[in-house]
This record gives structure tokens, sequence and C-alpha cells, in this order.
């Protein structure tokens, strides 16, 4: 007898090109109405964008903030050490500070990428890790996230300053993709139908070689008989 078959899929309220619209108007007051401190929008796309990379589930969210702020700690670190290298010498190679940029990055690189090797964190995070170096390397040399602050604010604070407004757009990114998948309402549906019945192949009994041999045309008259008649 055939039986029901159960299958549980899943269905979205809303579609998902529909939601990224929908999550896409609702990060635009943080970059345009907040005067001075509006936020680099585009970082937020870039963590929202990792948030789906990496399996958009509120759980991953666990390894991609902690991840990602680090990452955007270690660029301020990198670009303080900048800093201090443009008031250490003004030699320069084609332009101005370019050989205090290129000591401080290769110096900086070299240790934060061999400390991985003791801190297994950022080796099985690299993804957010290096998306928070490099949104902090962005920020920073953007001036994205200066205009809150005086002018007058030390050279050795702007990395730092850089690092806040990375993060919070970062922050912001993580929020964004967890409200794009909460926003669809994905709900399971159950759906039913009729399983097909095991065909079971079962063996007639053996033939015998009477009924393997080829069956022999009846004759209706012999080849003689026939010739006689077409001679009359």
């Amino acid at each position: 007898m055939p039986t029901e078959e159960v299958a549980v899929k899943t269905k979205n309220l809303i579609p998902l090109w529909l939601a990224v619209a929908i999550t896409v108007c609702v990060s635009l007051p943080f970059g345009i109405w907040l005067n001075n401190w509006n936020l680099p929008i585009w970082v937020s796309f870039i963590v929202w964008a990792e948030y789906f990379a990496l399996g958009a589930k509120p759980s991953v969210l666990v390894n991609i903030v902690p991840a990602y702020l680090s990452g955007v700690a270690v660029a301020a670190a990198i670009m303080t050490l900048y800093v201090w290298c443009t008031h250490l010498f003004s030699t320069f190679w084609v332009k101005p500070n370019d050989l205090a940029l290129g000591l401080a990055a290769f110096v900086g690189f070299c240790v934060f990428i061999y400390a991985m090797k003791y801190i297994p964190f950022w080796a099985n995070n690299t993804l957010p890790f290096f998306n928070g170096i490099s949104m902090g390397l962005a920020v920073y040399f953007t001036g994205a996230f200066v205009h809150p602050f005086p002018a007058t604010a030390s050279v050795y604070a702007l990395p730092w300053i850089a690092a806040v407004g990375a993060g919070l757009a970062g922050l912001l990114g993580a929020f964004l993709g967890w409200f794009n998948v909460t926003i669809m309402f994905t709900h399971p549906v159950h759906t039913t139908g009729p399983e097909a019945p095991a065909i079971e192949h079962i063996a007639g009994p053996a033939a015998t070689p009477a009924d393997q041999a080829p069956a022999s045309p009846p004759a209706d008259h012999d080849s003689g008989t026939s010739g006689r008649e077409a001679l009359r």
C-alpha cells in the first residue's frame, strides 16, 4: 500500500530581494542624518555581506564581532607606528612619508601575522579579522570619521578615531545582516505526498530447452505442390 511521505521545507514570508532593499533603507539614516557623526556605511555593507558569507545565523556574530574589532585595533596600531615613523625621519623615496608608511606596514604586518600562530581565534576567523584591518585602514586614509572631532586633535589620536568609526560601522553591519534575515520570517512548511510502492521483481520458472527453441512457421503446403500449381 502507498504511504504518505512528509517533507519539511522552508518558505520566506518576505523574499530576499525585498528584504535586502528594506535593509538598505534602514541603514541610510546612519550615513546621512547624523551630520558630523555620519558613519561610513560602505563599511557596514562589508560586514553585512560577511554575515551572509559565514552562514547568516546569529551564532556567527560571536566570532565576527570580536574578530572584526580586533582587526580594526590592529590597523590603528599599525597607523600609530606610521605616525611615529613620520616624526622619526622625513626621508622619502617618491612621495612624502612613503618610506615611513612602508616601514610601519612591513613591521606591523610581520608582527601581527606572525602572532596568528599563537592566537587561534584570529587564525580561525581570518575573514572578519582581515576585514577589520582593511576597514580600519580605509577609514583612516579616507578621513571618513574625523568630522566629529576638532581639527586640533593629535595626529596620534587620528588612527584610533578612525578605529572608532570603523568599529561602529562594523557593528551596524552586523546588525543589518541579522535584521535582513530576521525580517524574511522564514518558517517551515510541511508537505505530504504519496510514496510510490516498491516494485519487486519476481523471477518466473526457468525456461526449458524446448521453450527456447524457435518455433518453425506452419506450412500450408509443400514446395512441390506450390510449383505444380504455379505451372498450371
